[in-house]
């Protein structure tokens, strides 16, 4: 495989270069990758899917011709890459190799194309092309009525209770239609342009716009952030300020926080020569919520891959639980439908490993038919409500339900 990357004139709106009905995005703004073209497929499955993944991409990177002039994330050698969140899920797992990468960061536009050592370089890349009109839709519960979700709720405290786990976050569904052949790029058009400070992605049909980093590596460092608790944003100044105040000094959401933020500490140990991670969560400002957050920041000490930490990551306790294998285990046995690729790592890898990597949150799954589905979950600890964890998963409904209006 060869990838050549080079310097071009200022891309614009780098969706614009997408394609409309199968894109390849990862976006923070107005800067990242958009790929174009499939080079190379690879799925991967159960419970070794991602150690699978990252020997995969070791070995074809380790092959690969690289010849980049840039010298920025995400030029040279790239793949995409969306997980399932189970292992016994039915959602294919993969990586994806685009023909030709667009790129923009710095101020610095880019193009790579990526081929087979025996083939020609990919073409010049097409002009881009304005972005359709946005689908309109309603989102509708889906496996589990309103009622049926605080019903799981009630059983999950009650399972805290008995010492089973700790914490465990319960998700919910809905679905909505879209045309078949409307413009996908649209509803990411709309997400960056609502979330600005999320990563807006969009692999294999998966869209969204995740707040929360599950690792990014860059150079031998790596930094990953921790979102776990969460309230609505208030109506005027004083009531958001009071909203952010209560989020801070709520003892259920330090504790749920604690533990995610524990979780991730634990699993990346073993690959770090140093670790730092602030004591107190801070409030973070979303457009429709406050978030409880903790950046960490680490050094690696043994040359681990991005997709060897996810590999180690996976699945933390902001979106499984605590104990992770009994949280697991109680999410099988309380949600009545496969998860897919909610809630699972997705992002992007490039030659040297590095690569930016988040968790499939605020999201949804568009299939061919425009069938569109959205995920929506909630951090479940002894003393929760479940009225209130409800009103908290139809807050992380919103942008894709405000994406569809």
């Amino acid at each position: 495989m060869r990838a050549v990357t080079a310097a071009v004139a200022p891309r614009d709106v780098l969706l614009e270069h997408a394609d409309a009905r199968h894109p390849l995005v990862a976006l923070r703004r107005d800067e990242g990758i958009i790929g174009i073209g499939e080079l190379l497929r690879l799925e991967f499955t159960g419970a070794d899917r991602l150690t699978d993944a990252a020997a995969a991409w070791r070995r074809i990177a380790a092959a690969a011709e690289v010849v980049d002039d840039v010298h920025l994330a995400g030029c040279g050698l790239v793949a995409f890459g969306t997980f399932a969140f189970a292992d016994t899920s039915s959602a294919a797992s993969v990586l994806v190799v685009p023909r030709l990468v667009v790129g923009r960061r710095d101020g610095v536009s880019w193009v790579t194309r990526i081929s087979l050592r025996d083939e020609p370089e990919a073409a010049e890349v097409a002009d881009p092309q304005p972005i359709g009109e946005r689908p309109r839709a309603t989102l509708a519960a889906a496996s589990l009525s309103r009622e049926g979700f605080t019903a799981v709720v009630g059983s999950a405290v009650q399972a805290i209770r008995d010492g089973r786990v700790e914490k465990v976050v319960i998700a919910r569904d809905a679905v909505a239609n879209i045309p078949p052949d409307a413009d996908r790029r649209a509803l990411l058009s709309e997400l960056a342009d609502r979330y600005p400070d999320c990563l807006t992605f969009a692999v294999d049909g998966l869209i969204g716009a995740s707040p929360e980093t599950l690792v990014s590596v860059h150079a031998h460092e790596a930094s990953a952030r921790v979102l776990a608790g969460s309230t609505a944003r208030g109506a005027g100044s004083a009531d958001d300020a009071a909203a952010a105040a209560t989020l801070a000094t709520s003892q259920k959401d330090l504790d749920e926080h604690a533990f995610a933020v524990r979780s991730v500490l634990d699993a990346l140990q073993p690959h770090v020569r140093a670790i730092t991670a602030s004591e107190l969560p801070f409030t973070l400002k979303l457009p429709n919520l406050w978030h409880l957050a903790t950046d960490i920041e680490m050094q690696l000490g043994d040359g681990a891959s991005a997709l060897d930490l996810v590999a180690a990551l996976h699945p933390t306790a902001a979106v499984a639980g605590s104990p992770r294998d009994a949280a697991l285990e109680l999410i099988a046995e309380l949600e009545p439908f496969d998860r897919g690729r909610y809630a699972g790592p997705v992002g992007w890898i490039d030659q040297d490993g590095d690569g930016e990597w988040v968790i499939a949150l605020r999201c949804a799954r568009i299939d061919d038919d425009g069938l569109l589905t959205a995920y929506a979950g909630a951090g479940i600890v002894i003393d929760s409500d479940p009225d209130s964890e409800l009103a908290e998963t139809r807050m992380k409904f919103r942008p894709i339900a405000d994406a569809l209006r």
